[in-house]
């Protein structure tokens, strides 16, 4: 690194984030970066109960909905309460990608909602809200770009016509509704709850207008929670649904189900140890039955009807369900911006192969079309890379590098390749629990499957970012975890943080241990000796270029260091060669740029616990004018303490939490 980095900007953050604001602003680990420190522990029997113990506070943050995240990570209409529950700052799995590294854009992430649940733990606006409020969103403001945020959630529809549609999808009349309410606002949807006479209440849930991809996202969650409804699950009800705005409410709609219950994240500090392993118990046997369901292919689920007329053809039907199909994968990565546009492949994936090179082909499809010269999207990172524009070029040859050794990445075992479906965004707030002194805790409802995917079970395997702390040594030695010794002497800071820590590493104990003895296809996947660095190659091949190359260059330097072991045991292993190869020099470029990045992450880390804030700079209303005062002084700090006018300039060029153009991003 460069001089800058004495300077850099958020390096003062890191010299001056504070134990109080990071307990009032509790951000978590991501799957890739988090830690989880170990400590020394006491014996079971000298555990007190989780009940009472001091509690970190949280907020609910949001995340915006104009990008996708990877592995893990809080995702599309929901709240989500970043408290030591859980860590799910977005998913592509930007909602498939929740960290705190932001090695990948948040923009198409998962966004998470300053208000409740789609589902039960919402209290709707106590005062009658007019029409606006119902078309804008309310429910907080970024430090930057916050007039292109509201834009992209400004939906304006016709308010009367969708109340009556949702009536008429139960068999009401309109005059039977007595409220028509605002619920959550999360990354791709608004949600109101529509309350009738005689206390019945229901969902009614429309897309953001930048919410991709258009016509499948609808269309793909009705039939999914459709098919997993009849199939034994517990999703909610779909009544009706237009995946068009061809209709009177002039908005694609959803009306469903309002599962009633908890969200596990607001029940997490009332439950005990017995609790934590009945619940994950019940949801490996939920896993269980849900990847059991057998696919003709990969891709997404579709009723045949809404695919008859479509562009990219009729799908494949289910053998005994001939009213479903598979067709387009509704990852929200595939489709994001002009990748929507693009003239390629959607069919269905026909075996485990073309799953894994579709959306690297798709990428290098947006980059011969679309490429240029990019700065980093993150802006924080552009110090690693001397504040120089990087060529799609390089990302182009590190794709076709992947696409050469991608045939070698299925494994040798069949029942690992099959496909099977799975939930997009396992997060506590995606759960609904039932609480009953009798029966103890169950699981109430799933929610939240748009962008839900039918993929080869490696390439689903994984514990879910809210529940794993991979890169805690006591959890990946699967030991009972404990509480530190001399836990009495702790003052409450302290006890609150190994409580924090404890409560995630019970979590990855129980999910495992419960998925090792009731969903065994699952384990196979979890415990693949490559099944990490599989996922992770088909992940960064697939997500949406945003200036940078290294999460995926990082991920084939760790390929070609580790063939054997992708390619497998026996005569595949000595007849494959790896396709590929990096010189010395290169490789060392690599790590050391890896190695700067890594501290840039540390650095936004630092600054948003200093500061407050969630993803893409969102804030509660309540927080903002304090945390604009913040940001303003720590940039006039920063600038201060720069050394030279080319820092200065830097600096104000780059400024991470300034409004930016996003328009080349696209």
């Amino acid at each position: 690194m460069h001089c800058r980095a004495r300077h850099h900007p958020c390096r003062l953050a890191t010299a001056t984030a504070t134990t109080s604001r990071a307990s009032w602003f509790n951000l978590h680990p991501s799957p890739r970066h988090g830690v989880c420190a170990a400590s020394p522990t006491l014996s079971a029997s000298a555990l007190p109960p989780l009940q009472g113990m001091p509690r970190p506070r949280s907020i609910i943050l949001s995340f915006s909905p104009t990008r996708p995240q990877g592995q893990g990570g809080s995702r599309n209409g929901n709240a989500v309460s970043l408290s030591p529950f859980k860590f799910a700052p977005e998913r592509l799995q930007k909602r498939h990608r929740v960290s705190l590294s932001f090695s990948q854009s948040t923009r198409m992430t998962s966004t998470a909602s300053a208000t409740a649940n789609t589902n039960a733990m919402a209290t709707p606006q106590s005062r009658p809200p007019s029409d606006r409020d119902l078309f804008e969103y309310t429910s907080g403001r970024w430090l930057y770009n916050d007039a292109l945020r509201h834009a992209e959630r400004r939906r304006i529809f016709n308010v009367g016509e969708l109340k009556r549609l949702a009536a008429e999808s139960v068999n009401r009349s309109p005059d039977d509704i007595v409220a028509f309410e605002k619920l959550a606002e999360g990354g791709f949807n608004r949600t109101f709850l529509v309350t009738m006479r005689h206390g019945f209440q229901m969902i009614a849930r429309i897309p953001y207008p930048v919410t991709e991809p258009k016509h499948f996202a609808i269309a793909s969650e009705a039939a999914t929670l459709t098919f997993l409804r009849s199939a034994g699950l517990p999703v909610p009800d779909v009544y009706s649904y237009s995946p068009t705005p061809d209709n009177p409410s002039q908005t694609e709609y959803i009306f469903m189900e309002f599962v009633k219950g908890a969200n596990l994240s607001d029940t997490w500090f009332d439950l005990d140890e017995t609790q934590v392993a009945s619940l994950t118990r019940q949801l490996a046997q939920l896993e269980f039955k849900m990847m059991s369901l057998a696919f003709p292919a990969g891709g997404s689920l579709y009723f045949a009807n809404d695919l008859a007329n479509s562009p990219t053809g009729s799908g494949v039907p289910l053998h005994h369900e001939k009213r479903f199909c598979v067709g387009p994968d509704a990852d929200l990565g595939l489709w994001y911006s002009h990748r929507s546009q693009l003239d390629v492949n959607r069919e269905p994936y026909a075996n485990a192969e073309t799953a894994l090179t579709r959306g690297a082909e798709k990428e290098l499809a947006y980059l011969q079309q679309f490429g240029r010269p990019l700065l980093p999207f993150q802006r924080i990172r552009r110090d690693a890379y001397i504040y120089q524009k990087q060529s799609p070029l390089d990302h182009i040859k590190n794709l076709n590098r992947y696409l050469a050794m991608a045939s070698s990445l299925v494994p040798q075992d069949p029942a690992l390749s099959s496909f099977c479906i799975r939930h997009p965004d396992l997060q506590p707030n995606n759960i609904i629990v039932s609480l009953s002194p009798g029966s103890g805790v169950e699981i109430a409802g799933l929610i939240d499957w748009q962008h839900a995917s039918i993929l080869p079970l490696f390439l689903q395997a994984g514990i879910p970012g809210s529940f794993q702390c991979h890169d805690d040594p006591i959890s990946r030695s699967r030991v009972q975890p404990s509480l530190p010794n001399e836990w009495d002497k702790l003052d409450d800071n302290q006890k609150s943080k190994e409580m924090e820590i404890y409560r995630r590493r019970l979590l990855h104990y129980h999910y495992i241990e419960n998925a090792e003895r009731y969903n065994k296809p699952h384990y196979l996947g979890l415990t693949d000796a490559a099944g990490s660095l599989r996922r992770r190659l088909f992940q960064t091949a697939r997500e949406p270029w945003e200036g940078e190359t290294m999460a995926l260059k990082a991920a084939l330097v760790q390929a070609t260091e580790n063939w054997e072991t992708l390619v497998g045991p026996g005569p595949r292993s000595g007849a494959t060669a790896c396709p590929i190869k990096f010189d010395p020099e290169d490789i060392s470029k690599t790590l050391e740029l890896q190695s700067q990045l890594t501290e840039s992450d540390s650095s936004l880390k630092a600054c948003r616990e200093m500061i407050g804030f969630g993803s893409d700079g969102w804030v509660p209303n309540a927080h903002f004018e304090q945390a604009m005062a913040q940001a303003k002084k720590l940039k006039e700090d920063c600038i201060a303490a720069a050394e030279t006018d080319e820092e200065r300039t830097q600096i104000l060029e780059n400024w991470l939490l300034d409004d930016m153009d996003e328009e080349e991003y696209l």
